[in-house]
């Protein structure tokens, strides 16, 4: 007779270690023992939390539990005896598990449980930090307030085989938390400008707020002694009603600049305020009513007010050099904003769209270098992300807008950002590499020079490197719509020191954010599991990657990603070869 199957609801625990592989292949004996001690103990600490151990995979448990505060309490514990251990040790020996929760409606069938709420905590568990838990927003809501542990608002999710997106959160233990934050708060002060409201009642002046916001946020990020979180991360808040310190939280930051702005006729109105996202203090707070004309002495003299109130003792002198030129023309400025737009939506339909508009800044003032740089940056695009039909065209008229660029303001960090980019795709490492620390030098907030710098030093073989600096870069723009793309810069990197875990963890973590991130991720993942002799998986991969961009081809990448060392990407393109991408 047919045993019967049972439903029911319970809180589920999925734990891995990371970078198993790689901790084997230094010492297989001896790390396998590690990290069978460290699961043996968090096993321990399960069943000490109420939990039930339901199965070992390898270097994995599956657990449940009938409390959902014991659970994650327990989860809790478990990291933050580990983060203990690990202070004690040294690198190579530190060993470090994720852990996902969620709550969900499972199968009971011979002492297991079965279905999407289980799958759903293994992909949960897939996306936590090395260290840390990641929750579902189903889990999240039955125990915040519950319970003393802060949860990070991670955003949207797609899973595979899960139908619907998944709000997630995550959390780390304190000690890890201060590491991954000490850039944003130990070093220097720390500010996040949240995207101006548009207060005029006419969505066609979206542009003019969105371009307020933008033209501070460059401003104060070329001040030294600030680090300013990216543009791109902050405006993953536009629209939202926000809770002071949840943002600050979530981009490890002390302060906020938040304000609104209202035109009217040839008037504009602008209101700001400062607040210590500490104390929940206003700082400063101050409304400028202005002619348009004045537009860009205004966004000077709060530059000045702002940095003068985060740092007295800053010099006069540096805080001159944060007041970016402006052009000759509103005009020129205001078509220029409107393409930032285009460009930041990172989409192919959008991208010519793009070009066309700086095209037509460029002819309103011909002597305003950001737009020539962006200009170019757009052609770049068009050529990484495999949209164009004539790379070379592309990269030349790239080349032509940054050389104009350049000339116009030697100075200008994303000028620098743009060329390093294309001498990067040209081949031309060290030029890139000098190119990248040039605007890094001019902007020490820059994500996107942090990222291309990152990508350069993959390409050049130099990988520990490339792997330092793109965590410095999400450090400095954690939410940013390309965090994506400098996952799969790390993927890349891991995957060329044969730490195959690692990278396929990335290359999973890039392909969850909701942006289009083209083939890219797709690859990275069919690379790693064809080396972790997951073959069947990574031709699946190699699927997804060939509907992204169907002419991909092993000479395609060479073609695209010049390295300096002949055969540097050999690694990573044997894997591709080996899941069945054709030469």
């Amino acid at each position: 007779m047919e045993e019967s199957l049972s439903r029911k609801l319970t809180a589920i625990l999925y734990a891995d270690v990371a970078g198993y592989s790689r901790l084997t292949g230094q010492d297989e004996v001896g790390a396998h023992q590690q990290v069978m001690q460290v699961l043996d103990q968090a096993s321990d600490s399960i069943k000490a939390g109420g939990g039930t151990v339901l199965r070992y995979a390898g270097d994995a448990i599956l657990a449940e539990f009938p409390s959902l505060i014991g659970a994650v309490e327990t989860a809790a514990k478990i990291q933050t005896d580990l983060a203990a251990r690990n202070s004690n040790l040294g690198d190579a020996k530190k060993i470090q598990i994720r852990i996902g929760l969620n709550l969900g409606e499972v199968i009971q069938d011979r002492e297991e449980i079965f279905g999407d709420g289980v799958n759903l905590a293994a992909r949960l568990e897939a996306i936590s930090r090395p260290g840390g838990i990641c929750i579902s927003s189903a889990f999240f809501d039955q125990v915040v307030g519950k319970t003393l542990l802060q949860f990070s608002d991670g955003g949207e999710e797609s899973f595979k085989n899960i139908a619907r997106p998944v709000r997630v959160y995550h959390w780390q233990p304190e000690a890890a938390q201060r590491a991954q934050r000490s850039l944003a708060t130990d070093a220097k002060p720390s500010i996040a400008v949240l995207p101006f409201t548009n207060m005029s009642g006419d969505a066609e002046q979206e542009y003019f707020a969105d371009g307020i916001t933008e033209d501070l946020i460059t401003a104060l990020s070329k001040i030294r002694s600030f680090l300013v979180i990216a543009r791109n991360s902050t405006f993953t808040y536009k629209g939202q009603a926000v809770e002071i310190r949840r943002v600050a939280a979530d981009l490890g930051v002390r302060y906020v600049l938040e304000g609104s702005v209202r035109t009217a006729g040839s008037r504009v109105r602008i209101s700001a305020q400062l607040i210590d996202a500490d104390t929940g203090h206003h700082v400063w707070a101050e409304r400028y009513d202005r002619e348009l004309n004045d537009i860009f002495e205004l966004q000077d003299e709060m530059t000045q007010v702002i940095a003068g109130t985060l740092e007295p003792e800053l010099n006069a002198a540096e805080r001159e050099r944060a007041v970016r030129k402006p052009p000759d023309s509103l005009d020129a400025w205001g078509i220029y904003q409107r393409a930032l737009w285009h460009m930041y939506s990172l989409a192919k339909e959008h991208n010519p769209v793009a070009i066309e508009l700086f095209q037509q800044s460029i002819a309103t003032d011909p002597n305003f270098a950001p737009a020539y740089a962006y200009l170019s940056y757009s052609h770049y695009m068009t050529v990484i992300m495999g949209w164009g039909k004539d790379d070379e065209w592309s990269l030349s008229q790239a080349m032509e807008a940054a050389r104009k660029a350049q000339t116009i303001d030697p100075k200008d960090s994303v000028t620098h950002f743009s060329l390093g980019r294309i001498q990067m795709l040209r081949g031309q490492h060290d030029d890139s590499i000098a190119s990248l620390e040039k605007a890094i030098e001019l902007s020490p907030n820059s994500f996107q020079a942090y990222h291309g710098l990152a990508m350069v030093l993959v390409l050049a073989g130099r990988l520990d490197e490339a792997k330092e600096i793109s965590m410095k870069g999400e450090h400095i723009s954690p939410r940013d719509p390309l965090l994506w793309a400098a996952i799969a810069v790390r993927s890349l990197a891991y995957i060329l020191t044969h730490d195959y875990d690692d990278a396929l963890h990335l290359a999973r973590r890039a392909k969850q954010f909701p942006n289009p991130s083209g083939y890219w991720p797709h690859a990275l993942s069919a690379s790693a599991l064809a080396h972790l002799g997951q073959i069947e998986e990574a031709q699946s991969s190699v699927k997804l990657a060939l509907q992204n961009k169907p002419d991909l081809t092993l000479s395609y990448l060479k073609k695209t990603l010049p390295t300096k060392h002949e055969d540097g990407l050999e690694h990573y393109l044997s894997g591709l070869g080996k899941a069945g991408l054709l030469e």
